[in-house]
């Protein structure tokens, strides 16, 4: 048995209008589905980000089919990497510096490659990177 890849990966964001505007408007992912003050999400290649309102996941569990879906949510900021091209890393600091975000962070990894980091308005830490960071 092994596990192939993070099929999804999920985020807390209390004003889904603003993650939606970053995500899809500042980053380019494809919006897959909404639920009004619940959760927006993107398709990120063969993965998923799930932007979830913290509040209404914790306090309402959700229902696919009939079948309750679990309670979850967290406060504060997370964190995710989407892997780039290493040859796209300045034009995507062009295309961040643009739309207003703020590089935070931009390093160089012992293994190869460099990583860019912004926050999303609800204060995520969001990390553009090549694979070759981790060897």
């Amino acid at each position: 048995m092994t596990i192939e890849a993070v099929l999804e990966t999920c985020l807390y964001a209390d004003d889904l209008d603003a993650a939606e505007r970053f995500y899809a408007g500042v980053l380019g992912l494809v919006v897959d589905s909404r639920a009004p003050e619940r959760h927006v999400f993107f398709r990120c290649g063969r993965a998923m980000l799930l932007v979830f309102d913290p509040e209404r996941t914790a306090s309402s569990p959700g229902q696919v089919n009939g079948t309750l879906v679990p309670a979850h949510g967290a406060h504060g900021p997370g964190h995710v990497c989407f892997r780039i091209p290493s040859e796209e890393l300045s034009r995507w600091r062009e295309r961040l510096e643009l739309a207003g975000a703020v590089i935070e962070a931009e390093i160089a990894w012992p293994r190869g490659g460099s990583s860019l980091y912004v926050r999303d308005p609800a204060g995520n830490m969001v990390e553009l990177a090549p694979a070759r960071i981790w060897g």
